[in-house]
């Protein structure tokens, strides 16, 4: 990973990690955790598994790993978004303490779409990732064959006394 933006994408995908992790910890005993609440139980748990695999494969930069982190979490928070939206723009002005919950769920699930999609955009719009998959610091080393033969016929015409 040479970007920056890529750096700071993975560090905003493991703390969102992080939080869905907490956030089925302390549901699974019995916390409230500021009405924060997994949708599913079993997909949460299956779904921190997935993001962990899906965050080695952006890290590699593979376009797989972003497909498949946007499909799984556009599955499992798009659903709740749009209901979440639909209740915020059709609900009466109040709004009341235990609503709150419901409103916080619907900002998380809009981070949870935000997150992939950021990182899809952010993996497309790479040129060194398309250019140039190969990192030059190394290839000098690996994928040289013309300077190897360079440096054999010179050492060749060397021809040094030796005591």
């Amino acid at each position: 990973m040479k970007n920056f933006s890529t750096w700071m994408l993975v560090m905003f995908m493991a703390m969102f990690w992080f939080l869905r992790m907490i956030i089925a910890v302390t549901y699974e005993m019995k916390i409230d955790f500021g009405g924060l609440e997994p949708f599913n139980q079993t997909m949460e748990i299956i779904l921190l598994f997935v993001v962990l695999v899906c965050m080695v494969l952006i890290v590699k930069r593979k376009l797989v790993g972003a497909l498949i982190y946007l499909l799984a979490y556009g599955m499992y928070f798009g659903s709740d978004l749009i209901t979440g939206l639909k209740t915020l723009f059709t609900s009466s002005s109040e709004i009341s303490i235990s609503g709150m919950g419901m409103y916080l769920n619907t900002f998380v699930s809009l981070i949870g779409i935000i997150i992939p999609v950021a990182i899809l955009l952010d993996l497309l719009m790479d040129k060194s990732r398309k250019a140039n998959p190969h990192d030059k610091k190394t290839d000098w080393f690996y994928a040289n064959e013309k300077f190897d033969r360079e440096m054999d016929d010179r050492a060749d015409k060397n021809n040094y006394r030796t005591l």
